[in-house]
């Protein structure tokens, strides 16, 4: 018997990917299960099916969206350097914001900006998302300030956080209309304020 629910040659992935900017540009809760199953290509059943119910698809677009748009912050921990670290994350978070073939701004940022009939766990979900991100790059600083990269008195999760409030503010921007290169003119202000190794660390 054919599964229920999933038409024949269903791409859940890509299905998936769509559901992903309607989320992005709508929010949670200004996407209706219309507009989702319209830009998916499949019908409230077959995504009930393959999906779960909208919330449960929200958290799997979430998933995705962290894997797909947002690998440069996995990559931007790989760097040699704390600096070099925090610099290549607002970059590429800049860059990422204001792609020309995407949403502006940030799915895990707008996505839930407005408080629905969902009791606040929508935005729960988002804050910790975006938390776990700020205590993996508060992780690399800490390991950073042990290698002697950063000066010794330096507070990695203080750190962390300014540098998140710094991405997640261009992201609301970004929202907003603003330019790729008034996102990096921020940026050169925001840098200014990572520690640098005192000069006499290795001498």
């Amino acid at each position: 018997m054919a599964a229920r629910g999933r038409p024949r040659g269903f791409d859940a992935e890509a299905a998936l990917d769509r559901a992903v900017e309607v989320f992005w540009r709508q929010g949670y809760e200004g996407a209706s299960l219309s507009d989702l199953t319209e830009a998916m290509g499949i019908n409230r059943t077959s995504m009930y099916a393959a999906f779960g119910n909208k919330e449960e698809l929200f958290h799997q677009a979430v998933a995705r969206y962290a894997e797909q748009d947002m690998a440069y912050a996995r990559e931007a921990l790989a760097e040699p350097t704390a600096f070099g670290v925090v610099e290549s994350f607002l970059r590429a978070n800049a860059d990422a914001l204001t792609r020309a073939d995407r949403p502006s701004g940030c799915l895990s940022v707008q996505g839930g900006l407005a408080e629905g009939g969902d009791s606040g766990r929508i935005a729960r979900f988002l804050a910790d998302s975006r938390l776990a991100g700020e205590h993996a790059l508060a992780r690399r600083l800490a390991r950073a300030v042990g290698e002697g990269d950063l000066p010794a008195d330096t507070d990695p999760h203080a750190l962390a956080r300014y540098v998140m409030v710094v991405s997640e503010g261009n992201a609301v921007h970004a929202a907003a209309g603003a330019t790729r290169a008034a996102l990096h003119a921020t940026i050169d202000i925001a840098l200014q304020a990572v520690p640098r190794p005192h000069a006499d660390v290795g001498a």
